[in-house]
């Protein structure tokens, strides 16, 4: 079970990290045209998601990792699962039913790891 959780952390960190960085690095009109969402959240709160994504996969990997606080490994993926709880709020704001499943999946893979993690292959 424990490498199933490796494989789940790594794949969540880089769904992650590519997100948050697109999110920091790309101009939001640019943005606008691949994921409408986005004309509804101002640039700072833009930039806020894709800091906490980036940070989210860091703390998938890192401190598990390297051992050093390992418990922010299951709250990194905690934090995860509200960032796509609150994905979906916003999408069923927008009657975007077509983005759900992608953040069911990405909410059920962060759950799987944050039960993992706090539980029986916890720190």
């Amino acid at each position: 079970m424990d490498i199933a959780l490796w494989i789940a952390q790594g794949l969540l960190a880089l769904a992650f990290l590519g997100a948050g960085t697109m999110k920091l690095t790309t101009p939001r009109e640019k943005l606008m045209k691949r994921m409408p969402w986005v004309e509804d959240v101002n640039e700072p709160t833009l930039k806020l998601i894709g800091t906490v994504e980036v940070l989210g996969a860091l703390g998938l990997i890192l401190p598990r990792a390297t051992g050093i606080a390992p418990v922010l490994t299951p709250l990194a993926a905690a934090g995860l699962a509200l960032v796509m709880a609150l994905a979906m709020v916003l999408h069923t704001r927008r009657r975007e039913w077509n983005a759900y499943p992608v953040n069911a999946v990405l909410m059920a893979i962060a759950l799987f790891i944050a039960w993992g993690r706090f539980g029986p292959y916890g720190p």
